[in-house]
């Protein structure tokens, strides 16, 4: 059933307020995918905050205009879902991984940083770690300097007889 002119207005008012927050499109061909790995899809992109829709190409191209995900309105044909995420890797790992594991799935194109990404761009994109898991990255990697130190001083205060030596030696004596 085909929407009127309100209809197709509202729909593209809806996307574009997406586009605006979002710094990561993925586009992926969804034929012959069933309901129900539909329903999984989308729910697996609900809890990772990514939005996820099929719509009509030309609706697509008409919200994107005028953002940084317009250099992909070339590549909206055919039977497409559209994912859109503020997370810039969200959208290509739900997308991506999703693939892996149904072959109905096909990564297309996405954009990123107002530049077109073919199918191994996304992957790529996919591939690098959530925020969460850089920021951990980053905060073992702050800290092992500091605990290096912290052993070194340990051992030179334990081969000089320092605190650390003296429980032992008090062990040996009782």
């Amino acid at each position: 059933m085909s929407l009127n002119r309100t209809e197709k207005a509202a729909v593209i008012d809806e996307v574009k307020a997406q586009v605006v927050n979002a710094q990561t499109l993925v586009m992926a061909e969804y034929r012959g995918t069933t309901v129900a790995d539909m329903t999984k899809l989308r729910k697996s992109a609900r809890e990772q905050g990514v939005y996820l829709h099929v719509l009509k190409n030309t609706l697509a191209r008409r919200a994107v205009a005028g953002s940084p995900f317009e250099v992909a309105a070339g590549a909206m044909s055919g039977p497409l879902i559209y994912s859109m995420s503020t997370d810039a890797v969200a959208a290509a790992k739900v997308i991506s991984d999703f693939a892996k594991t149904n072959d109905k799935i096909v990564v297309k194109a996405g954009a990123f940083d107002g530049k077109l990404l073919d199918k191994a761009g996304v992957v790529a994109l996919a591939s690098i770690p959530s925020k969460e898991v850089l920021l951990a990255q980053l905060a073992g990697l702050l800290m092992s300097p500091v605990s290096r130190i912290a052993r070194v001083l340990a051992a030179v205060a334990e081969s000089k007889g320092g605190p650390a030596a003296e429980p032992a030696a008090e062990a040996t004596a009782a």
